[in-house]
């Protein structure tokens, strides 16, 4: 019996979506900004990579081929240099909205037709009665933020406030998202992790699709660095995913990375979380080998969007492409007959672009197995097209939305 393994390159998109202009983000190109930026020494770091991208097994999968079909030019250094290992396409989100939950839902057949909320970029962006409750439920001396901030920066400004004080770094974005901050020794993971609880419940009124736990640790005098302990508490899909329609079938389902945060740990089978891009891809390729017949394997690595789109960091970014890149090998080999592997994004999050919040753009899709035969894919007018084709390629029947190309 098949199995199947879906990897989401977090916000790897190539080329801005037809409606990018009502998001601001016409011209946005996060693979393509990032190929020509190294193209001419913009991705240069010492110590870190030099030179133009270097993607040969991506790019034997199609990628080069996928990104102009989406943009109308190939980027630098990633046309094709031989026969094509794989099937390429591109996708169109249908989703509202431009963030982690509409582009994961979506490709699990569930694409988000309501309008997410959102706060407003104020001081304070978030309406008092909410404030007032998650202070009072949660015992605090009171919050600090209630702004829209980069992640990174605000625990710079306000980390030592926070630890001198007790409050908690209360912030957001242009995602609908709120987002505490807390040190983990001073304030405590675990208390953290409960005053996100208590922010989920208030958020629900708002329609917000994520809190964030976002803990850190370090000193006012050396600096404060993000742990690998966040958590992502996410409001849960409207209808059924294919998650859940596997797992009612009793297909094995793992889950690596935040994808259970995602999906609100509904049908998300055995949950993997491993820090950073590295070991989330060695937990997938383990959970592919140690996977039963008629299994799914889907898989996030983040580190694409939160160490290198959300910091505008095009050498790191292009480094994390290359190492991802080097690995596919280790896919190919961990592959029976009859396996499928589909490599896509959730949305963009442009290094070179305004700002430090993702972009609307299309996505890759790349697919290859061994033995199977996959047919062109082309565009495809929603990601749902891909949890679509996961269910036919594993045999069950669903009533979803997205057509398979298989």
């Amino acid at each position: 019996m098949p199995r199947a393994l879906l990897i989401v390159l977090d916000s790897v998109g190539i080329g801005g979506a037809e409606d990018a202009p009502a998001y601001g983000d016409a011209g946005a190109d996060t693979l393509g900004h990032i190929a020509e930026a190294c193209a001419t020494g913009g991705g240069d770091q010492a110590g870190l990579r030099q030179g133009p991208l270097d993607l040969p097994h991506m790019t034997a999968l199609g990628l080069g081929l996928a990104c102009e079909a989406s943009t109308g030019r190939m980027p630098p250094n990633l046309a094709p240099r031989g026969a094509l290992k794989g099937a390429w396409g591109y996708g169109v989100e249908t989703s509202k909205g431009k963030d982690t939950p509409s582009g994961h839902w979506e490709i699990a057949g569930v694409p988000v037709a309501f309008d997410w909320g959102y706060f407003p970029d104020t001081i304070p962006s978030f309406p008092e009665k909410l404030t007032a409750a998650l202070i009072e439920r949660g015992n605090l001396p009171g919050i600090l933020g209630n702004k829209h901030a980069s992640g990174t920066a605000v625990i710079d400004e306000l980390g030592a406030e926070h630890m001198r004080s007790g409050k908690p770094i209360v912030y957001t974005s242009v995602d609908s998202v709120l987002q505490i901050a807390a040190h983990e020794d001073t304030f405590g993971l675990e208390r953290l992790y409960d005053l996100c609880r208590i922010g989920r419940e208030l958020c629900d009124e708002y329609k917000i699709g994520r809190v964030i736990a976002r803990p850190f640790l370090g000193a006012p005098e050396t600096g404060f660095k993000r742990t690998g302990n966040r958590k992502d508490f996410a409001t849960p899909p409207p209808s059924d995913t294919i998650l859940d329609t596997l797992t009612k079938a009793g297909r094995p389902v793992v889950t690596v990375g935040k994808i259970g945060d995602i999906f609100a740990h509904r049908g998300t089978g055995k949950e993997i979380k491993p820090n950073g891009n590295d070991a989330c891809l060695s937990a997938a390729i383990g959970a592919l080998k140690d996977l039963p017949d008629g299994g799914f394997v889907f898989a996030n690595l983040v580190d694409f969007d939160s160490e290198f789109g959300h910091r505008r960091d095009i050498p790191g970014y292009a480094a994390a492409l290359e190492a991802f890149d080097r690995r596919i090998p280790e896919i190919e080999a961990a592959l029976q007959d009859g396996d499928l592997v589909i490599i896509t994004a959730d949305h963009g999050n442009d290094p070179s672009w305004r700002g430090s919040d993702h972009t609307r753009e299309h996505t890759p899709i790349l697919s290859f197995g061994r033995g199977v035969a996959l047919n062109a894919i082309g565009r495809r007018e929603s990601f749902a097209d891909m949890g679509a084709s996961v269910l036919k390629h594993l045999g069950v029947p669903h009533g979803a939305k997205g057509k398979a190309w298989l």
